[in-house]
């Protein structure tokens, strides 16, 4: 999620990593792959494809995003971005309750030994780590072993009820993933990710992977993006506004009396986040 000095990508926080490190391993969940993983799962039953259209999230549209922490569904925003694995339906219904729609966070491009199914990566696809303790960069040209796993996740947060996907760390081909990845291998990968999560009627969107904005905003319905104000990128997000659909951003560093003008006249939905992305925030 947060971009690291070493590589500009999307990483997790430590203290997210931790405490879901923690839940998994006090519930007994696999801590990695072994010398026999679980096979990936195979075709589920044929469930109905959605017939309403999906959700199109247009610019400006106020938001949260958690994903450490107890969830805090009091805050008054119409979309909330909250992790995918440890959010039950339940959640998910309550948050619809109060007319919020509600993102799926997925890491996509990476591995997490803290997920319960962690065990299911065949070792040959695990590269790298990605700068965060428990993390490993994936070798998205497999997509033969990818597809049906990544297939799951988004049959996961389908069933959960979820509006939308946030996929994470879809930008390898820019760091030391301990693959030869090139451009053109991460372009069809993400374009993998985004038909996934259309043919389960869910919205999806880029996250950062700035420099593959105008190959791939046609697949994407927003964009969700880390530091561009910091990093001075705000403006190469312009073809999603063009197009009518949302940016939600955030910025860690900065305060918002240095980035809030800009993103209101490129009409990014902006806030001020911590690290550790807990409820606290502060929209611009």
């Amino acid at each position: 999620m947060r971009r690291p000095a070493l590589g500009r990508t999307s990483l997790r926080r430590t203290a997210a990593l931790l405490s879901l490190l923690l839940l998994f391993l006090t519930a007994g969940c696999a801590s990695g792959p072994g010398p026999g993983p679980e096979p990936a799962p195979g075709p589920s039953e044929p469930k109905p494809r959605p017939t309403g259209p999906r959700w199109q999230p247009r610019p400006g549209l106020a938001w949260q995003w958690q994903l450490s922490g107890k969830l805090d569904l009091s805050v008054d925003v119409p979309v909330y971005d909250v992790d995918g694995h440890t959010t039950s339906a339940e959640t998910v219904a309550a948050l619809h309750a109060k007319g919020r729609k509600v993102i799926c966070y997925l890491s996509t491009g990476a591995w997490e030994k803290f997920r319960p199914d962690a065990a299911r990566f065949p070792t040959e696809v695990l590269g790298k780590g990605n700068g965060w303790k428990g993390e490993r960069w994936l070798d998205v040209r497999r997509t033969d072993v990818l597809e049906p796993l990544m297939a799951a996740r988004m049959d996961m947060c389908r069933d959960k009820g979820f509006d939308a996907v946030e996929p994470d760390n879809m930008d390898g081909h820019l760091n030391e993933t301990g693959f030869p990845l090139t451009a053109a291998d991460q372009l069809r990968y993400n374009r993998l990710v985004a038909r996934l999560a259309h043919d389960r009627g869910m919205a999806v969107g880029l996250k950062n992977d700035l420099a593959q904005i105008p190959e791939l905003a046609s697949d994407f319905d927003f964009a969700v993006n880390e530091q561009c104000a910091e990093f001075e990128e705000c403006a190469q997000l312009t073809p999603f506004i063009e197009a009518g659909k949302a940016v939600f951003h955030v910025e860690y560093e900065l305060p918002t009396a240095d980035f809030c003008a800009q993103a209101r006249e490129l009409k990014l939905s902006s806030m001020l986040k911590k690290y550790e992305l807990g409820a606290w925030r502060r929209p611009c």
